[in-house]
This record gives structure tokens, C-alpha cells and sequence, in this order.
């Protein structure tokens, strides 16, 4: 079980700590559509031309259009509201409606708008002599239905009026917890998305970790009868296939008074810069940089080091490969938060798809909602490493008493091996090592190659001559307790001790002789 270190560090100052969903975004697909020969098989059996594809497209989505016209009518009292341009906010707009209208339970609104998306065209094959279904990126209209819903709060649903009919469902743990806590007649305050205060935190947790228990297939095609009454005429038994596409898991500190997190909030940012190197600010504020560290050849090659105001607060953020890891400060709740855009980044032990075998094996994860609760483990898990490298900014330990563990020789399993020279020939490697990517993602050897090729701590080495060099000091350093090991894995996390020495080090190292002797007067 993980102890909460920083939550151990801030003792009283926290009236309450909240984990869970923050938003989700579902995706639903046909999957006998996806293709262009799905497509074509479904029209032959409904007896429809590829020729005449466009007039039975275009009479499709106007049936669609229409059924949503309907039921927006017999729910709100008002139709389809068209939106002249896809990048008005559809979120901000229901907001408005909804304080407008006074709805607390139900329909808010429903919209329209013209937006890209993939779907398909007749197109004349000479080879065949007659057209034949191709996939083309177009556009087409695309229908926002927008919920204050009785289970799950404000939510909206997006359906896409051309084949293969995609949908999106948007959903935050947040106001489903609102709503839950309302059912239990617990009081709260609110304001966004963040809770202020609750009457009660432990009920409130177990209202969020009730939220992984739900049927997901069951529950997001019960949306389906509502926003495409006309499915089941014009797709038979098809079905929806459905994928967790983003998630946003979050945990939530909720202090007492909102001064304090303030003050606290300083030193993290001073943490945060001290261990960012140019190109670690330049991910933080979400510029593209190549492998060399300099910004992307598009990108203004000025840099200005800040940190994003964010509210009443300020927000440090760290993201590979598509996903993100960010803490910021909002009145008096400090979130930690995860969005994992690509699962497929991070290997689970599951069973092959349609392998008919229960064996599993290390593969990467899916976006399909089989591994929703693994991810929110992976997504926690990613927190946790932040919140303990957080933790060690106040830690009372002397840098002397640390180092001094890291340099002394060590005998395992018989055999002697060296100290650490944390200041000489292994510094660089602690510093690769803390860099603030590695909180999100996990070192490897593959990484760390990519740093040192062409480096001085290379020695002239490349290929698998600096793959081995690389493999015998993470040996050294596993020994030492500086990393750990994944199971099954060749991938490594920083140990709560390696999150110390090298948080110490980076404060060392980036601290100016001014700053000493201020403190030694």
C-alpha cells in the first residue's frame, strides 16, 4: 500500500484528499464500417448502388439531423441550434444556456456545426469498370447533445451524421461525484470542477472508486436510443464498440487555508526550475523540441522561462509522448493530474485479442475500456512519483548524511561494488536520470543512449558498446538503491532514495553563491 509522503508532509494544513476520474472521453466505433470493404458489404446487402453512395448518404444524415431535431424539440422546447464555425466552445456555450434556462436535471441543448472527419466516396474504378467505395478525410455535420445528467452531471455526446457514424462521449468523475453526493445528501462546496470542501472525504472517495465498477458497454450505449433513435432501422444489430480515447485522473489536496497552499506552491516552482534545463522549460510550456534539445525548426527559437499562471494560482507541467503529468493550485486545492492520451506507452500483463487462449503476456496497454482500471493504477502510480519528488523539498535530511550512503562501496552477493562519485564520472547519469520526463515515463536504456551518443560520458562509444556501458552503471545504481527495476520490464523508476539524492543534487547545484551566502550570514 503507498503512504502518502506529502500528504504526511503538509499533516494538518489538508482537511481532505479526493482521487479519481477527472474528465473522460469515450469514443465509440462500428467496427463493420471502419472500412471501406465493411462499408461496401453493408450497402450490397442493403441493396444500395455504390453509385447512388452520396443521395443514400445525404438522405441518411438528413434523417438523423431530423430525428435530433424531434427530440430536442420534445425535451427543451427549442431545435437544433447551428453553429456557423467548428471552433466555437460548444462546453462554454451549453454553461450559458444552462444558466439562462434554469435546467438541473436533463437536456441542456443541442447544436450543430460543419466539422472534419473521416468517412467514405463512390470513386470510378477503371480496372472494375464501376465505382468503388473509398475512405476520404472530409466534412460533414456532426450533432452536440449537452446533459446536466442525473447520474453523471454535465456530459455531452457527439455524433457524427455521415458514415461510420462515430461517437464521442465526454464525461467528468467531478460532477458525477457532484451528483452522487447529492443523492447521499452529503453537503459540499463547488466551484468548476474542484471540490473546496467536503462534509465527508471518506464517503466521497468511495463514491469515486464506485465509478470503476460501472458497466461501461451498458451505460454509454444507453445514450445511443436518445441522440440515434434511427440506428437500429438503418444498421440492424449492429453495435458500438467503445475505447476510453483520453482520461484525466486526478488527486486532489484540499488545505485549510488557501495562504498556505500559496506559500507552499513557491517552493515547488523553484524546485521545478532548478531541475529544468532549457529544453525541460520548453516541454513544461508544451513547445516541440527535437532529441538534440532545441526547439523544433517551426518553433519561435526565443525562450522565456516561466511558469503558466493558471487561475489564482500557477501550474508546472511535465508530458512524453502524448501524455502529461501536471500539478497547479486553484484557491485551496492542489491537483495532481494525469492525461493519458496513449496507453500504449505503458505494458500490462493481459491476454492476446482473439488469441481463444487465457495465457497472458507483456503487451502494450489498449484504450479499450478491458484496461480502464489497470490504467488508472498506471495513472496513480505516475502521480505518486510526483508527489513524492514534492515531498523531498523539505526533507530534513542532511546532503553530507545522503551522499554518504551513495558513496561508500557495497557488497552484493559476494561481490564488491564501487561508490558513487555523485560529483565526478556519475554525475551526468543522475542528472539524465532526474530529468522530470522520466516522473511520467520510465528510464531505459534506449533513452539514455539517445542522451549520451556523441556525449563526453560516452567515451566514444555507440551501438551496443554504449548500451553496455549504460547497463553496468544502471547495475551500480540499482545496487546502491538509486533505481528500481519494472517487473518484467528493462525499464527503471527512481527509488524514494534516488528521488532525494538527485533532488539534492539538482538543488545543490543549481543554487548561486549569492543564495550561500545569504545563508551562511
Amino acid at each position: 500500500m503507498h503512504v502518502d509522503t506529502l500528504l504526511h508532509r503538509f499533516g494538518d494544513k489538508i482537511k481532505g484528499v479526493l482521487e479519481g476520474f477527472d474528465r473522460f472521453v469515450f469514443k465509440g466505433r462500428l467496427l463493420p464500417l471502419c472500412r471501406a470493404a465493411g462499408m461496401a458489404g453493408y450497402l450490397y446487402h442493403q441493396g444500395v448502388l455504390n453509385k447512388d453512395y452520396k443521395d443514400w448518404a445525404l438522405n441518411t444524415s438528413t434523417a438523423i439531423v431530423r430525428d435530433a431535431e424531434e427530440y430536442a424539440l420534445s425535451q427543451r422546447g427549442s431545435g437544433v441550434e447551428y453553429l456557423s464555425s467548428c471552433h466555437i466552445r460548444k462546453e462554454a456555450l451549453a454553461h450559458e444556456q444552462q444558466t439562462k434556462s434554469g435546467v438541473t436535471s436533463g437536456l441542456i441543448g443541442t447544436y450543430s456545426c460543419l466539422e472534419s472527419c473521416s468517412t467514405f466516396k463512390a470513386v470510378y474504378d477503371k480496372a472494375a469498370g464501376f465505382p468503388q467505395i473509398r475512405p476520404t478525410p472530409s466534412r460533414c455535420k456532426h450533432l452536440y447533445f449537452y446533459y446536466d445528467h442525473e447520474d453523471y452531471g454535465f456530459m455531452s455526446v457527439r455524433l457524427q451524421t455521415w458514415a461510420p457514424y462515430e461517437v464521442q462521449i465526454a464525461m467528468n468523475g467531478r460532477e458525477w461525484l457532484r451528483r452522487s453526493l447529492d443523492k447521499e445528501g452529503i453537503p459540499y462546496i463547488l466551484e468548476g470542477n474542484k471540490f473546496l470542501d467536503i462534509a465527508d472525504y471518506e464517503a466521497a472517495q468511495r463514491l469515486l472508486n464506485s465509478q470503476l465498477n460501472t458497466r461501461w458497454v451498458e451505460t454509454l450505449s444507453g445514450f445511443m436510443p436518445a441522440v440515434f433513435p434511427s440506428m437500429p432501422e438503418l444498421l440492424g444489430e449492429m453495435s458500438y464498440t467503445w475505447t476510453l480515447w483520453q482520461s484525466e485522473w486526478a488527486r486532489d489536496y484540499i488545505f485549510h487555508d488557501p495562504k498556505v497552499l500559496s506559500e507552499q506552491m513557491k517552493h515547488m516552482l523553484r524546485h521545478a526550475f532548478i531541475t529544468g534545463t532549457s529544453d525541460r522549460v520548453l516541454r513544461y510550456m508544451g513547445h516541440p523540441v527535437q532529441k538534440n534539445g532545441q526547439p523544433h525548426w517551426a518553433a519561435d527559437p526565443e525562450l522565456i522561462s516561466r511558469v503558466a499562471l493558471w487561475h489564482d494560482g500557477a501550474r508546472i507541467r511535465h508530458w512524453v509522448d502524448k501524455n502529461s503529468l501536471k500539478l497547479y493550485n486553484e484557491q485551496n486545492v492542489l491537483r495532481f493530474e494525469f492525461t493519458m492520451n496513449n496507453p500504449s506507452r505503458f505494458h500490462i500483463h493481459r491476454t492476446v485479442e482473439s488469441s481463444g487462449s487465457d495465457a497472458k503476456k507483456f503487451l502494450p496497454m489498449r484504450k479499450g475500456i478491458a484496461d480502464i482500471n489497470v490504467r488508472t493504477q498506471i495513472c496513480s502510480a505516475r502521480i505518486n512519483n510526483l508527489t513524492e519528488q514534492m515531498a523531498t523539498l523539505d526533507e530534513n535530511i542532511s546532503v553530507e548524511e545522503l551522499i554518504s550512503k551513495v558513496t561508500q562501496p557495497i557488497i552484493s552477493d559476494g561481490k564488491r561494488y564501487r561508490g558513487l562519485d555523485v560529483t565526478g564520472k556519475d554525475l551526468p547519469l543522475l542528472r539524465a536520470i532526474a530529468d522530470p520526463k522520466y516522473i511520467v515515463d520510465a528510464i531505459t536504456n534506449k533513452h539514455l543512449q539517445g542522451i549520451f551518443s556523441g556525449a563526453v560520458w560516452a567515451n566514444g562509444l555507440e551501438g551496443r558498446k554504449l548500451s553496455g556501458r549504460i547497463s553496468r552503471h544502471l547495475r551500480l545504481l540499482r545496487i546502491h538503491g538509486v533505481i528500481k527495476k519494472l517487473p518484467n520490464q528493462h525499464r527503471y523508476m527512481l527509488t524514494a532514495k534516488g528521488r532525494l539524492l538527485t533532488t539534492a543534487l539538482n538543488q545543490m547545484l543549481g543554487v548561486h553563491l549569492s543564495d550561500l551566502s545569504k545563508i551562511a550570514a
